[in-house]
């Protein structure tokens, strides 16, 4: 059973859970903040809750975790190696942390963790090291010294193990790259590990989460594809109030800010309510995730440009901004975002304009993360393929003749 003082005798140990059951009960943003590491680790993650975030749906639906929308019931921990009580009611987690001691289970009880029989300490990975800190429960302090070793790991500094000194103000857009969380920057790393509050959208690397301290608040601001999604309104009043507050708070995005990412929106809104707003450019998919697949966007003597676009509309739609006649004569790489659903429509678009249909066309989905993929086709097929190989979004949609190279070349 737990003890009064087991935050001063927990044993810090490695587990693989690749393959292996992880009970996560709760569905709200202390669990997603844990999912994300979970699911990196290669866990077999499955979500008990009465409600759950829009990032954890979107994670259930592409398969990535089962979620069942319900309330725990004693059981639910059967066959898990590991499970976590993250719901935001006390009874309920004792009852958890109660299943798992008869089941001898290690768990994690977030709303209290020296009454579970785990601790999830702060943690980061470098260069195929993963470094953890426990701290007796002090988790500014774990959370502070952990990042304060990533800096000296990276060879950027050692920053003061602290929470007081020059701390940021105002609102931080923060690109978090393609997904891979080793891919956000460097400085994009440290301004997340000051803030107070993080406004984070559902493709912003999802394991930087879990490395947050216990106080950091984590607002979900997810604009799921067809489905449920927070309005930009809405988000600019939460940066603001925030702010104004007196908290620093960092909106994390996918990819950079200000690639399809609304970012300069966000930093009219901070501006004219008087919120001072720092820019921390990020590393965009429309480049990063072809790289990852093996694809390089221009290559000499083949293309002298690329282009990319946004497929959040139709060809024809009056809002469309794009000319697809213009871009079908193009010869070099076009690179389409938030395209899946709509590829038969851009593929014929652009066919109609000139482009040939044996034109090679490649799909990489969950670019940069262990569940990538790569789907090579032709504009001709590759609607068709989208369709029988279930590709769902995120994906990147490469489309010229670099779509075809391998790894021996052109």
């Amino acid at each position: 059973m737990p003890t009064e003082n087991a935050d001063e005798t927990n044993y810090l140990v490695g587990l693989n859970l690749s393959g292996r059951r992880v009970a996560v009960v709760g569905g709200g943003s202390v669990a997603q903040r844990r999912i994300g590491l979970l699911a990196s680790a290669g866990a077999d993650i499955h979500v008990v809750a009465r409600v759950a975030t829009p990032v954890i749906e979107s994670m259930a639906t592409k398969g990535q975790i089962t979620l069942e929308l319900r309330d725990y019931v004693d059981g639910d921990l059967d066959g898990a190696w590991y499970a976590m009580a993250c719901t935001d009611e006390p009874g309920t987690n004792a009852a958890i942390v109660a299943e798992a001691e008869r089941r001898r289970v290690f768990c994690v009880r977030a709303d209290n963790a020296r009454e579970g029989s785990a601790v999830t300490p702060a943690t980061a990975r470098h260069d195929g090291l993963t470094v953890g800190v426990l701290a007796g429960g002090d988790h500014r302090r774990s959370a502070a010294v952990r990042t304060s070793i990533l800096d000296a790991l990276s060879g950027s500094g050692t920053s003061e193990i602290s929470d007081t000194g020059n701390k940021p103000v105002g609102v931080a857009l923060v690109g978090g790259g393609p997904g891979d969380p080793d891919l956000i920057t460097v400085r994009g790393r440290r301004l997340l590990s000051q803030a107070d509050v993080v406004v984070a959208d559902h493709l912003a690397p999802q394991p930087l989460l879990a490395e947050l301290a216990q106080h950091v608040e984590v607002i979900d601001a997810a604009k799921l594809p067809y489905g449920r999604a927070m309005a930009q309104q809405a988000i600019n009043e939460i940066l603001v109030d925030r702010a104004k507050a007196g908290k620093f708070v960092v909106r994390l995005k996918g990819g950079d800010p200000y690639v399809f990412g609304r970012g300069f929106e966000e930093l009219e809104a901070c501006t004219e309510a008087g919120v001072p707003v720092t820019v921390v450019p990020g590393i965009t998919s429309a480049i990063s995730v072809p790289s990852a697949a093996g694809i390089p966007v221009t290559h000499r003597g083949v293309t002298h440009e690329f282009v990319v676009v946004s497929g959040h509309v139709a060809p024809d739609h009056p809002d469309s901004l794009t000319d697809w006649e213009a871009l079908a004569k193009l010869r070099g790489t076009l690179v389409l975002l938030m395209a899946v659903a709509r590829i038969e429509q851009f593929a014929d678009a652009l066919i109609s304009g000139g482009r040939p249909s044996d034109t090679p066309v490649s799909v990489v989905q969950e670019g940069t993360l262990r569940h990538q993929r790569v789907l090579r086709a032709d504009l001709a097929t590759v609607a068709a393929r989208v369709r029988e190989e279930d590709i769902r979004p995120p994906a990147i949609i490469v489309i010229g003749p670099v779509a075809g190279f391998t790894t021996e070349g052109p």
